[in-house]
């Protein structure tokens, strides 16, 4: 794990991001990422590639209209809610367990109004092509959404594959469901509980925190272990994109040691 120190402001910098390119983990059911190099060194003297890509890929930023019909796309999404303070909670869970709101009010440092939240379940560490990974990961419940919103929070982050538990999600039997078709019978054997009664509801977490004008951003990564348990600052990078509902994103946290940074006043 790495910080890299602004020379200029003394900020220390964390990276949040997992590295994205060929080969990156993506949803069952979805494409691979497929790029090249239409333009190459040895033939031209420049490098440039080709990509074809779901945009759900790595760590990445859904804007509300990815799941609210109508709601805004990338390039609708706030300024102000890809920057600002927060925090990064740690709430380690274990496989098919759900985040909870019992479990937000009871982390530390307390979320306050308006915060940038992060959460971290220790996912992040099995991101990976792997049934694990994206069958059995933690989710949201309705009501840590709910508990969220109230919050009035302007960004929520999870180190998680999707911010929904998976049986929530077209992973098991909702919509199109299931694209892992073990999934609800593994859940069911693993914890004894009936995934449609337990996780009636489609992607409700997600739902909740966009209908809201919340994004949200997925597969949270890098060094988020420096961060887990403290207060920083966010800066999160996405694409200004007419009608998009999704893109890959850059994720950096910030934290001041000396308390000595500012804002230049851009005079």
């Amino acid at each position: 794990m790495t910080i890299v120190k602004d020379p200029y402001s003394g900020l220390q910098l964390v990276e949040l991001s997992h590295e994205w390119g060929h080969g990156v983990p993506s949803y069952p059911g979805q494409d691979d990422v497929i790029m090249f190099r239409a333009v190459k060194f040895a033939q031209h003297g420049v490098m440039a590639h080709r990509i074809k890509t779901v945009l759900h890929t790595g760590t990445h930023m859904n804007a509300p209209l990815h799941l609210i019909q109508g709601a805004a796309d990338l390039a609708g999404i706030p300024e102000d809610r890809l920057f600002g303070n927060g925090v990064v909670l740690s709430i380690p869970k274990k496989s098919y367990e759900l985040i909870t709101a019992k479990d937000l009010e009871a982390a530390t440092p307390a979320v306050q109004k308006g915060d940038i939240v992060v959460i971290v379940t220790g996912w992040h560490h099995k991101y990976s092509d792997a049934l694990e990974y994206y069958g059995e990961s933690p989710g949201l419940s309705k009501d840590a959404a709910e508990w969220l919103v109230k919050m009035d929070c302007k960004l929520v982050a999870v180190d998680t594959p999707q911010v929904d538990h998976p049986v929530a999600t077209s992973l098991g039997p909702h919509r199109g469901g299931p694209n892992m078709r073990r999934l609800a019978k593994e859940y069911e054997d693993a914890t004894g509980l009936d995934p449609k009664k337990e996780h009636s509801e489609w992607n409700i977490a997600n739902k909740t925190l966009l209908g809201a004008g919340i994004p949200t951003i997925e597969q949270v990564g890098g060094d988020v272990d420096i961060l887990a348990g403290k207060r920083a600052t966010f800066a999160a990078t996405p694409w200004k994109f007419k009608h998009g509902d999704a893109c890959p994103i850059r994720f950096v946290g910030m934290i001041d040691p000396a308390g000595t940074s500012r804002i230049d006043a851009g005079n």
